[in-house]
Order: C-alpha cells, then sequence, then structure tokens
C-alpha cells in the first residue's frame, strides 16, 4: 500500500465548497453512487459515506498564492472498480459564465452546432482530458472579472482499451485518464471533475455525433491505492481574451513541456517531403498538380482532385518543389513545379476570373462556390512563385495581370466594415456572408502591395485588420476559419495573429506596435489548441506504440476533434513575438511544436501508417473519436496530405514572409 503524505487542510478549504461522490461497480450489475462527506480528523479529510464502504478515501490540501493541490487517496480494502467525482461551487451566475477547455470549448460554444458539444444542447458538459489540449477547465464571470480553474496534476500516462463507447465501462488495464468540465448546479457555475472518464450529457464519438454518455472504472486489486491530483486555481481578469491568456501562460508554467528530440533535421525532412512531390504528380489532365487531397492512407493512389488551397495546397507544393529544386539541383522537381504553374495560367482560371479552386476530373465536376480562403491560399502561393521568379529574372506577366484581375475583384468583394464573405459565386454574389475567414484574404493583399506597389492593396487589408480588431479579436470570436465546419476554431485565431504579424511587417513603427500587440492577443487563443502535455495511449493504439508525444500538436475545431499538424507561418510568428515581447514561452514553444511535428514522417523505413513514403499523415485520432473509421490511436483511412507537406515546409522555412516583406 501507498501512503499519503498527510498535510493540514487549509481554513475555507475547497474540499468543503462541493461534493465528493465515489461509485463503485462490480461485475454484471449497475454502479451506486455513494455522496462522500468530509470529516476533518489528524489533519487531514476522511471522505465517508453513511455506510462502510470497501474503500478508504483521505483528502489532503496544499494551499498556494492562488488557491490549492487537492490530493485524493483512494485504497482498496477488497477487489473493487471505482470512479471517484468532485465538485467545486463558483458561487457565480452559471448562465452569465464563459468557460474554457482548451482546445475544445471557448465560451458556450455558441458558434458550434447542436450535433457537437454546445450550449444549444446543454449548459453541463463533462469530456474525457484526453480531448484537452491542457487536462484543465475554467470558468470566468464577465460581471465580476473573476475565474477559477481546475488541472488535473498527473504523472506518467497509460490507457486502457475498452469494449464499449457508452454506458458504465470496465476498463481492461490502468487508464491516467480523468474528466474535466462544468455544471449548473441550481444556477450556479461548478467545476466538476474526477478519475477515470466520463463524457455527460453525451460522448462526441464522430464529426456531429453525439452519443449516449459514458462512465469508465478503474479496477483495483484488494490493498491497492491510487492517488489522485487537482490544482485549483482562482484569479480575476479584465475580459476573456485576458483570462484565455492567464490560463495558457499558467498552464504552460505548470506543465513545462519540453521540445522532443528532433527525429529529423530539417533537410532531412524535406528531402523525405519530396517524396511526395514526386509521387502525387499528376500530369493528364489541363491542370498539372499534386494529388493530395481525399486520398486512401493504404494506398495514397491519385484520384484526379485538384484543389488550389485549404487541404489541396496545389499551388504551395509547386512552389515549394521549384524552390527546393533549384537550390538542390533537382531538375525532376522544377520541372513538375514549371508544368504546373504553366497549366494553371493557361487553363485554371474560372470566367469570371477567379482561380479554379476545385476540379474533380475523373467525375467531370468542379465546383461553383468559391471561397476566400482558397482563393487567398492561391494567391499567396502565386505572388511567392513571380517574387521568386522575378528575383532570379524571369518574368510572367500574363499570369500578374491574372492575379491583379482576382485582387481587384478582392476590393469590389470586401464589405464597408473590412470583412470578406466567407463563400461567393463566380459573379461575386455572395454565399456565405460570414466574416470569420477575412485574415486569410489580409496575407496577399499585404503581399500584393509589397509585390505591385499598389497602396490600394494595403489600404484593404488595413481594412480587414480593423474589422479582424473590433469583430473577432476585441470579442474573442474565432470562428468558421475552416471550410468543412463553421464553428470555434484554431484556424481562425492563427489566420488572424499571423495577419496582424503580416501587417506589422509592412507597416511604419506606430502601426507595427499596434498590429504586434494584436498578434500576441490573438495568438493566446491559437496557442491553446496546441498540446501542452502527452496523451497516453493503449498497448496495441498505433500511435502509442509509435512513440507520439501529442506536446506541440494542435487540436482542430469544436467539430473535428482531432490533431493535426497545422502550423504553416505560426512558429515564425511565435518567433517574431517573443523578440517583439521578450516573451521565452513563445519561441520555446515553437520549439516544442516544431520538433513534435517532425514524429510521423513516413519514410521507408518507417512507414507510420501510411502506403507511401513522404505522404505526411493528416488526421491523427489522439482521443475517443471515430472520424469515419480506426478510432484513437490511428488515422482515419481517408486523408489530405498536400497540406500537410505543405504545412510542415512553411515550418521548415521560417522567416519567409520577413524576407517578402522586408525586402528593399
Amino acid at each position: 500500500m501507498i501512503l499519503p503524505y498527510y498535510i493540514k487542510a487549509m481554513p475555507n478549504s475547497v474540499l468543503t465548497a462541493g461534493c465528493h461522490t465515489i461509485s463503485l461497480k462490480t461485475p454484471g450489475n449497475p454502479a451506486v453512487d455513494h455522496p462522500l462527506t468530509p470529516r476533518p480528523g489528524n489533519g487531514r479529510f476522511l471522505l465517508e459515506a453513511e455506510r462502510r464502504l470497501p474503500v478508504s478515501i483521505v483528502a489532503t490540501e496544499t494551499p498556494h498564492d492562488e488557491g490549492s493541490t487537492v490530493e485524493i487517496c483512494i485504497t482498496a480494502l477488497k477487489e473493487v472498480w471505482v470512479q471517484y467525482s468532485q465538485t467545486f461551487d463558483t458561487g457565480f451566475a452559471h448562465d452569465e459564465c464563459q468557460f474554457l477547455m482548451p482546445g475544445f470549448w471557448y465560451r458556450q460554444n455558441l458558434r458550434s452546432p447542436k450535433e457537437a458539444p454546445s450550449f444549444h444542447t446543454s449548459d453541463s458538459w463533462t469530456v474525457r482530458e484526453d480531448r484537452l489540449s491542457t487536462p484543465l477547465t475554467g470558468i470566468f464571470d464577465p460581471a465580476s472579472g473573476k475565474y477559477h480553474t481546475v488541472l488535473r496534476v498527473c504523472g506518467a500516462g497509460c490507457d486502457a482499451l475498452t469494449t464499449h463507447k457508452s454506458g458504465e465501462v470496465m476498463l481492461s488495464g490502468n487508464t491516467s485518464i480523468g474528466f474535466t468540465g462544468f455544471e449548473n448546479i441550481a444556477g450556479r457555475a461548478a467545476l466538476r471533475f474526477g478519475f477515470p472518464y466520463q463524457e455527460t450529457p453525451y460522448c462526441y464519438i464522430s464529426k456531429l455525433t453525439l452519443a449516449p454518455p459514458v462512465r469508465a472504472y478503474q479496477h483495483l486489486p484488494e490493498g491497492t491505492t491510487i492517488i489522485l491530483r487537482w490544482e485549483l486555481r482562482h484569479g480575476t481578469a479584465a475580459d476573456f481574451s485576458e483570462f484565455v491568456r492567464n490560463t495558457w501562460e499558467y498552464s504552460y508554467d505548470s506543465l513545462l513541456p519540453e521540445a522532443p528530440e528532433p527525429a529529423y533535421s530539417d533537410e532531412q525532412m524535406k528531402e523525405a517531403l519530396t517524396g511526395y512531390f514526386t509521387a502525387a504528380y499528376v500530369d493528364s489532365y489541363p491542370l498539372k498538380y499534386m494529388s493530395g487531397e481525399q486520398l486512401r492512407t493504404a494506398d495514397c493512389e491519385p484520384n484526379g482532385r485538384a484543389e488550389v488551397g485549404f487541404v489541396g495546397r496545389v499551388l504551395l507544393n509547386a512552389f515549394n518543389a521549384l524552390e527546393y529544386g533549384y537550390e538542390h539541383g533537382r531538375t525532376d522537381l522544377i520541372d513538375i513545379a514549371k508544368q504546373t504553374f504553366n497549366s494553371y495560367e493557361r487553363n485554371g482560371f474560372s470566367a469570371g476570373g477567379f482561380i479554379r479552386e476545385f476540379v474533380d476530373f475523373k467525375r467531370g465536376t468542379e465546383t461553383d462556390v468559391f471561397s476566400i480562403r482558397r482563393q487567398s491560399e492561391g494567391i499567396y502561393a502565386l505572388l511567392h512563385y513571380l517574387h521568386y521568379e522575378k528575383k532570379h529574372g524571369r518574368k510572367h506577366p500574363g499570369l500578374e495581370r491574372k492575379i491583379t484581375s482576382i485582387l481587384n475583384a478582392f476590393l469590389q468583394l470586401q464589405a464597408d466594415d473590412g470583412s470578406f464573405p466567407r463563400k461567393f459565386h463566380d459573379d461575386r454574389t455572395t454565399v456565405d456572408a460570414s466574416g470569420g475567414s477575412t485574415p486569410s484574404a489580409t496575407l496577399p493583399l499585404v503581399m500584393a502591395y509589397r509585390y505591385f506597389g499598389d497602396k490600394r492593396y494595403l489600404a484593404a487589408a488595413e481594412k480587414t485588420a480593423r474589422y479582424l480588431e473590433s469583430e473577432i479579436i476585441d470579442k474573442a470570436d474565432y470562428f468558421s476559419s475552416t471550410l468543412d465546419a463553421n464553428c470555434e476554431d484554431k484556424e481562425a485565431s492563427l489566420y488572424a495573429a499571423t495577419a496582424m504579424y503580416y501587417l506589422a511587417l509592412a507597416g511604419d513603427r506606430e502601426s507595427r506596435s499596434h498590429y504586434a500587440a494584436l498578434a500576441r492577443k490573438a495568438a493566446y487563443f491559437a496557442l491553446s489548441w496546441y498540446y501542452l502535455w502527452d496523451v497516453p495511449f493503449a498497448p496495441g493504439q498505433m500511435l502509442g506504440d509509435l512513440g507520439l508525444k501529442t506536446r506541440g500538436w494542435g487540436n482542430v475545431s469544436v467539430e473535428n476533434n482531432h490533431i493535426d499538424v497545422f502550423v504553416f507561418e505560426f512558429c515564425s510568428v511565435l518567433d517574431w513575438l517573443g523578440r517583439e515581447f521578450g516573451e521565452r514561452r513563445f519561441s520555446d514553444f515553437a520549439q516544442v511544436i516544431e520538433n513534435s511535428m517532425r514524429q510521423l514522417l513516413p519514410t521507408k523505413e518507417r512507414l507510420c501508417g501510411i502506403a507511401k513514403p513522404g505522404y505526411y499523415p493528416e488526421v491523427v485520432q489522439h482521443t475517443n473519436w471515430d472520424y469515419g473509421k480506426n478510432g484513437k490511436g490511428f488515422y482515419n483511412d481517408i486523408f489530405a496530405p498536400g497540406w500537410t507537406v505543405a504545412s510542415l515546409w512553411e515550418m521548415l522555412t521560417p522567416g519567409r514572409a520577413e524576407r517578402f516583406l522586408n525586402r528593399k
């Protein structure tokens, strides 16, 4: 038996500010919940039920400046399956509160549909900890500016396979995954946390699919003890943005994620990723491209689909291949890139002058609804290509005219408030007026100002900044940047931070300071989506068997609950912010991200579950989530390596924007 070290409980203890429950289950029988009463004794609390139980439960509390650390010691007096839970009553009016579960829940998740976790479906939620980038729940009361958080303190992790995804689950072995969340108790907001995991009132098992709740039970043989720890913290913040910043800094300082040893150098990574450039290239259609969207992990065979931005990133991959080809004397890559760009110059624009975003050559179809994000990402790649070519004495006036035509259309699409419609037709009529994707347009507008010297483009970019500041950053409302979901997501805050980074690089001293402050504010939200801890996997789950460390990987959105390698220029933004503000956390965590992203590189010797070398995986399922196939510890069977390769390549090419925008 492991004996706890008892210390005196603090006055007004958090152990007495809520409820404690031990749930016991025997095979074949429903579980029975037993409310527990804290009784002080010998400098500790005994948590006792109304009748004698086959467990003893002792609680201690260590006070600190901003709260206390709670330790729960559960000892089995005979063989038993247990779940422990606790609530902490904040005293805040529940309906007025804003909630934070990093990488999963922001405010009340009201941008998310009722088919995903949100206040539309319930005002009380608990989730398993591995859904969250930090195993933490926070409750912020805007009326008073006060907040409370609870952070799980856990050592080395482990997990166990289960036979069911809902109901009462008896674990097949040991797990370290608990649960956290919030509940409405008689109109007051309460933190709820415990071990092992549960999910209520629903379990989110796949995209827009809520399943019945789940509750897990840990087996304790007679005489064994488990010790559970949580850190409760309180503080004040001016608004939700400051609350997110304070919580991220506290979480970072508590967990101190170290950068994993890099599995490969930058050059080794790029060399391996060129395998994708060559194997994915398709030259049998009017548009030449690298096939990188809706591929099967089992064979990675091309499927006739060419997508310029978002998940295909055809033009950015072509530019990366061109630059690398010239740097390393790879004529095969130069030829692939030139054929791609030439084909898009000849055949890649719609009747209305926009880039043909998505074409399915096998089915003979293409989208007639355009997006500000894909168009922006296409122009971004084309401007890098034109700049590179001009620098080396090669000019493309025809392509320049096509790009200026799109940019001029952008000026007409832009609303009076500075926003851009999320989606529109070729005749520029609006399909989706939502402004959440606006920051994606800022990047090419700033670049076009620098490339063409046209101040109209800078004015339009500055107009987006005013919209982003007033409607997104100041309101802490980061949403709908990703095209396959319309909800709170990582990419909205990441794009907002990057947009302000571009404007700061292109602006004068006064505007630089203003945009830098906005970039930092948005960056904290983006950072909150990135994992500060390593999710445990069960033996037999491939990602765990590969030794994956999840620290530095980012969750995607409320709708799409998996991790991926969406980084692009974010590490450059963090390094720049670190220099601007003297903030080591930014640059240090950028190194965590950079090293972590190298872990699943498919090579001939270590394919990491992908059929071909260089095709970096996309849908990395790290929690109880099934995008369509396979579940936790594996990938979905369909993936989009086009954007993952492009994202990693930009990460491995730091300072690209600074070189483009700061050139004389």
